[in-house]
């Protein structure tokens, strides 16, 4: 153990306390919906925090990359699944490298990327289960859940495939960050588009059921949603025989400015702060007097959403989490953060801060460690996946 004076800034902390807190809560949120907790490590990257995911009860991690899921399986997880539209032989040979050390599987969302992958995993004695990707609102990758002809039509080409088993569908509701829509509340926009992740991937689900497509009636077939902003609203429903079997998550563990403005967290739940150190100090006679920290757009990033307030939230008092109203972080260059506001001119050259990120996934992204912390107490550092 020691003190965070000890730490060289910029860097992240993690309060152990919080990290619990939101470990346990959307675990009991799984169990309380009978789905899988699949989370999606790509928030963390860590192996520690996962495996502390594991053991409350998470079956099997998902992932954002095949570089992902080697780190993982190296590091001992027997369940990873990329949730990602793997395409490129490079990749696929990547994967079947991990096959006989972990259960792997992916996404696909066209007949030609279902086609690069039987190429590569035909030769192999078991098949690659793949979940096809469906859009259901975010307008990304995946068959638009409005088109049953081409969800059919895929689902039928990926059974035909070898090499392949069609073992589900998988969606990312990413419509959750656009916020509330018109004169909505943020908790209605929260529950709308909850249940029309949940709604509509069950009626897709029902369509390749009643097409006849082999496999969709199984036991097994695994209907797979989640965000972090849809699950705090997250009520699983059955229809025509289907319901939601898994929950894929991940920036619930540390949450950050974005999941507060969206109404999915509290600050008093955010986990993730970056501590940082004031280089400069000026009062400007023709504008607000303006303070410069350690911490720039190579550890925040530029990443702005829904009711955030510049680039993070500042803490006036990181025990309570109580933010700064008079200090924002308005600007960012590489390795500068600029504050402005009444508080700016109060603070010392040498003080330290900390300020929740608006994005917790790409900010610990471009760090090496996470701090975890007790209060003002260093109890545990946790290395960042490198290169993933």
């Amino acid at each position: 153990m020691s003190s965070l004076d000890a730490l060289a800034t910029p860097c992240l902390l993690v309060e152990q306390d919080r990290l619990r807190r939101n470990l346990t809560r959307m675990q009991e949120t799984a169990d309380a919906n009978d789905v899988t907790l699949r989370p999606h490590v790509k928030t963390h990257k860590s192996v520690d925090l996962a495996r502390r995911q594991r053991e409350r009860g998470a079956a099997g991690l998902t992932v954002a990359t095949v570089e992902e899921a080697a780190a993982f399986v190296e590091a001992g997880a027997e369940d990873v699944r990329v949730a990602y539209p793997v395409t490129g032989r490079d990749k696929h040979e990547q994967l079947a490298a991990l096959r006989d050390r972990a259960r792997l599987s992916c996404t696909v969302d066209t007949a030609a990327g279902a086609e690069q992958a039987a190429a590569v995993h035909s030769v192999h004695d078991r098949p690659l289960d793949v979940l096809m990707e469906v859009d259901v609102g975010h307008g990304r990758c995946g068959v638009p859940w409005t088109d049953a002809t081409a969800a059919t039509r895929l689902a039928r080409r990926i059974v035909d495939l070898p090499g392949l088993r069609l073992a589900g569908l998988l969606t990312h509701a990413g419509q959750a960050y656009d916020g509330p829509d018109g004169d909505e509340s943020e908790a209605a926009a929260l529950r709308r588009v909850a249940r029309h992740e949940r709604d509509r991937m069950l009626a897709v689900a029902a369509g390749l059921a009643e097409a006849g497509v082999p496999g969709v009636a199984r036991d097994d077939f695994e209907i797979s949603v989640g965000s972090t902003p849809s699950m705090a609203a997250f009520e699983n429903a059955e229809h025509a025989g289907f319901r939601v079997t898994e929950i894929r998550p991940g920036n619930y563990v540390v949450n950050d400015a974005m999941q507060v403005g969206l109404g999915a967290a509290s600050l008093a739940d955010c986990a993730l702060t970056v501590l940082t150190t004031v280089v400069s100090v000026k009062e400007r006679p023709d504008g607000p007097d303006r303070a410069f920290v350690d911490a720039g757009k190579k550890v925040f990033t530029t990443d702005t959403g829904y009711d955030t307030d510049g680039h993070g939230v500042a803490l006036r008092d990181a025990a309570t989490m109580s933010p700064s109203p008079d200090l924002r972080v308005v600007r960012l260059s590489e390795e500068h953060g600029w504050l402005d506001g009444p508080d700016a001119a109060a603070l010392s050259v040498g003080e330290r801060l900390r300020i929740v990120p608006n994005h917790a996934c790409v900010c610990i992204a471009t760090q090496a460690r996470l701090h975890v912390v007790d209060g003002t107490t260093v109890v545990d550092t946790w290395p960042v996946a490198g290169g993933v």
